[in-house]
């Protein structure tokens, strides 16, 4: 039997903390999610994943008297209100009742579905997140945000809704496109750069090992970058304040996305959540005269072309990364009219007096707050608060 060999805690008031278990290869163990679960459970997947993990996952489930699964369909096209209907529709037509638990297993997408149908269900059901995705583990399937697209924007309904557990074994990254792996590293990345210079100058020195999916390595990258998001969930639950440092890179990202107009998507499917967000999605532009080039930008960019894999030029473009002329993408020109989200200014100290996109976050990367993060001690976020600072108080 395999043993979970690590647990984060996300502490929360009430009954709402949940822990994080870590390890590689415990989808499977008989006894894994009986305490997070009942006597019935349905199981929310898409039929590429169903074929790799549902059968591991009913073992895990040996507990629970009746398992239902509803499978939906695969990408963020189907992140929609009818793909939470018919989730909806499998509960209510198996007679699920209150005590039933709802289990994500999948990527982003799912875990956002399934979480917004078990948030809604009779007025709110178990849910246990299984992320199959690294940008799953280390991002959606952490802190509660559940959510759906509209045809206005991305994630505009939704609730906040933690889930009993989530599962983080590495194990299932094995089966991962390499893309898709590439993609959820780019927000490894993000954590080392928002919240803590030692993790980023490891995430430096291990990147190989990182690519070719070394299980010590990727088991201590998902460690950390949980431990970061767990503190910084535990301090602002809903987002009114230091939460919003998490969304570092995400305003140009979403404006990318294939639900939002603002910035057309690529041809051929468009950006990855990791491509087009973090300090990865807009491309290196012209630096404000006095402010030239840093070492935070470089240590910024170096760490995008390695763990995204994109690099200056064709190859850029072609994931999603326009380049400064590059007129469909990320061009000035079709940004200039989009403001900074108060969230920057708020969480990281950054006052773009243009107010505008025109610099992009390369010029972020150079700005003096974002500096003295890469020097700050680990355990830090933007300001001289220590994680967790406020809870011990």
């Amino acid at each position: 039997m395999h043993v979970v060999s690590d647990r984060i805690d996300v502490t929360l008031p009430g009954e709402r903390s949940y822990p994080i278990l870590l390890g590689n290869g415990l989808l499977g163990t008989p006894d894994l999610l009986e305490p997070y679960t009942g006597k019935q459970a349905l199981v929310v997947t898409n039929a590429a994943v169903a074929d790799l993990y549902l059968a591991q996952a009913r073992r895990s489930l040996v507990s629970v008297d009746r398992v239902d699964v509803v499978e939906i369909g695969d990408g963020e096209t189907f992140k929609t209100l009818d793909t939470y209907a018919a989730i909806l529709d499998a509960l209510i037509d198996k007679r699920h009742n209150r005590s039933t638990t709802v289990i994500a297993l999948g990527g982003g997408v799912v875990g956002d579905v399934a979480g917004f149908a078990a948030a809604t269900y009779q007025r709110g059901v178990g849910l246990v997140q299984i992320p199959t995705t690294l940008l799953a583990l280390v991002d959606s399937s952490v802190g509660g945000k559940t959510a759906v697209n509209h045809s206005s924007g991305k994630n505009l309904i939704g609730a906040f809704y933690q889930p009993r557990a989530v599962i983080a074994d590495v194990g299932v990254l094995a089966t991962l496109p390499e893309r898709e792996f590439r993609a959820g590293l780019a927000e490894v990345v993000k954590y080392g750069i928002i919240a803590d210079a030692a993790f980023f100058a490891w995430l430096e020195s291990h990147m190989d090992d990182l690519l070719s999916r070394d299980p010590v390595s990727l088991v201590h990258a998902i460690r950390r970058s949980c431990e970061i998001k767990a503190q910084v969930v535990a301090e602002d639950e809903r987002e009114q304040g230091r939460r919003m440092i998490l969304n570092f890179g995400h305003t140009f990202g979403h404006r990318g996305c294939h639900c939002v107009p603002a910035v057309p998507a690529r041809r051929g499917g468009g950006r990855r959540h990791g491509h087009g967000h973090g300090p990865f999605g807009p491309p290196r532009q012209k630096q404000r005269p006095g402010r030239g080039k840093s070492a935070s930008t470089d240590r910024t960019f170096g760490a995008r072309h390695r763990g995204v894999g994109c690099r200056r030029g064709s190859d850029a473009r072609r994931h999603g990364h326009g380049q400064e002329g590059d007129g469909r993408a990320a061009s000035p020109h079709r940004l200039r009219r989009h403001r900074f989200g108060v969230g920057y200014r708020r969480c990281t100290g950054l006052h773009p007096s243009t107010g505008d996109y025109t610099r992009t976050l390369a010029r972020l990367a150079s700005t003096r707050a974002v500096q003295e993060r890469f020097a700050a001690p680990p355990g830090k976020i933007g300001s001289s608060v220590p994680m967790g600072a406020r809870q011990e108080r």
